[in-house]
């Protein structure tokens, strides 16, 4: 593809996404096997133009207003958005850009009048400019950003700014299967080389972006694709053999094969979601990792199952559902289509979810608390609602598990927390931004 045919296409996907209202990583999928004579480069390109254009969406949409180039009636915001990312970011200049859309086949058409001549404004500008308000700076909807900023504290704009990088690619090794030694080797025996993760101790950082449906070390379960942070909230559960856990709002299961492995095939792990479809999808994952047969799937929404199932649980993991701000490096069009509404919703689900959860915890055992959100509603005032209801249980800092769980096992022995709870993020620990409570079950009146 030419240079500008690959501007067309970039314009044409970043209009099915802005028009469907879901994922972009689905509407992208969904192109790309539409357009099968896509070559590989020109897919990557493309994708990295759009994906780049999501992530920097408020900053251009501030600059088209400046320019004279507002939303308008939004059926050339698209288009809009990527002339001003090839002005602002590319640096072209009007003249440059104006040669590429030529209007020949496959490539964008001719500017107007109105294009043109924004585009000669824009010319020469940074995309980051000081008269652009925080919310805009940081590309976050301008009604989160105040929690946000109460939140992070501080260091919020340089947080925010590092939930705008993209993510690195990390993968978890199943200790069922080998150590990390060992997926090094494989995963080198393929050209991709791996680095340990620096905080878990089951984890590998790869370089670049490889093609891991297509590695041999992944078909084989020896390692799983998942986030560090991930990786960590799943080893702070400290799930050991033996025990009965189950995890609640399983969902694709990523943290269900993490628990699965530290279980080592002793013990009970059931996975519970209010989505049957979405736990039927991990049975593949299950069976890659081995571990399908020691699985238990049951759906969340079975109520006598859960009272017949109380107070028997030596762990069990909430992984909330929630507005998955910590994550935003990996989903960068999740921030535009997050509402209040939305928010509003996930702390109801996330209050039933954690109630749920605590009714399976035997006495002495563990409720651990996640999601992968920044925003305190989430989190921490969460877990002071909970105890307000539940005051048989009591807040375990989560220093103290990390050098039970993570510190014997050769991570950092310093957990990177500030207070009674892990909370990590993207740019003080280079991992998806997640927030994690440990709590115990100790007697009193439930």
């Amino acid at each position: 593809m030419t240079p500008a045919a690959r501007i067309d296409a970039a314009i044409d996907l970043l209009g099915r996404i802005e028009a469907a209202h879901q994922p972009a990583e689905r509407i992208v999928g969904a192109y790309m096997r539409g357009h099968r004579y896509i070559g590989a480069k020109d897919r990557r390109a493309i994708s990295d133009r759009v994906y780049g254009l999501l992530r920097r969406r408020a900053r251009l949409d501030w600059w088209l207003a400046r320019a004279g180039l507002g939303p308008g009636d939004g059926l050339d915001h698209p288009r809009r958005s990527v002339l001003a990312a090839l002005a602002l970011v590319d640096g072209l200049s009007a003249p440059e850009i104006a040669a590429l859309c030529d209007g020949s086949r496959y490539h964008p058409a001719p500017l107007n009048a109105d294009e043109h001549a924004a585009l000669e404004r824009l010319t020469g500008e940074a995309l980051d400019h000081p008269e652009q308000p925080p919310a805009v700076r940081a590309e976050v909807p301008d009604w989160l950003y105040p929690d946000l900023a109460e939140a992070l504290g501080e260091s919020a704009e340089k947080e925010l700014a590092a939930l705008t990088d993209e993510a690195l690619v990390d993968v978890r090794v199943n200790c069922l299967k080998g150590d990390r030694a060992a997926a090094q080797a494989a995963l080198a025996e393929e050209g991709v080389e791996a680095v340990p993760t620096p905080l878990s101790p089951i984890g590998l950082r790869l370089s670049g972006r490889p093609n891991l449906s297509a590695m041999r070390a992944v078909r084989e379960g020896l390692v799983e694709l998942q986030d560090e942070g991930s990786q960590i909230v799943a080893l702070i559960t400290d799930a050991r053999p033996g025990q009965a856990v189950a995890d609640v709002c399983a969902g694709a299961g990523g943290k269900t094969l993490a628990l699965a492995a530290e279980l080592g095939g002793s013990g009970r792990l059931i996975a519970l979601d209010v989505d049957p479809a979405r736990l039927d999808r991990a049975a593949a994952r299950l069976r890659r990792a081995g571990v399908d047969g020691f699985v238990e799937r049951r759906p969340l929404d079975d109520a006598a199952w859960l009272t017949a199932h109380a107070d028997s649980f030596d762990r069990v993991l909430v992984d909330a559902p929630c507005s998955g701000s910590g994550a935003w490096r990996r989903q960068p069009d999740a921030r535009w289509r997050l509402t209040p509404d939305d928010l509003a919703y996930y702390l109801k689900m996330q209050a039933e979810a954690i109630d749920i959860g605590a009714k399976l915890v035997r006495l002495g055992g563990r409720l651990v608390y996640v999601t992968c959100s920044l925003v305190a509603a989430e989190n921490a005032q969460q877990i002071d609602a909970f105890l307000a209801r539940r005051p048989d249980f009591a807040v375990v800092p989560a220093a103290a598990v990390w050098a039970e769980t993570l510190a014997s096992r050769g991570a950092p022995p310093a957990a990177p927390v500030a207070g009674p709870y892990l909370f990590l993020s993207p740019l003080r620990h280079g991992c998806d931004g997640f927030f994690a409570a440990i709590l115990e079950r100790r007697g009193g009146t439930a």
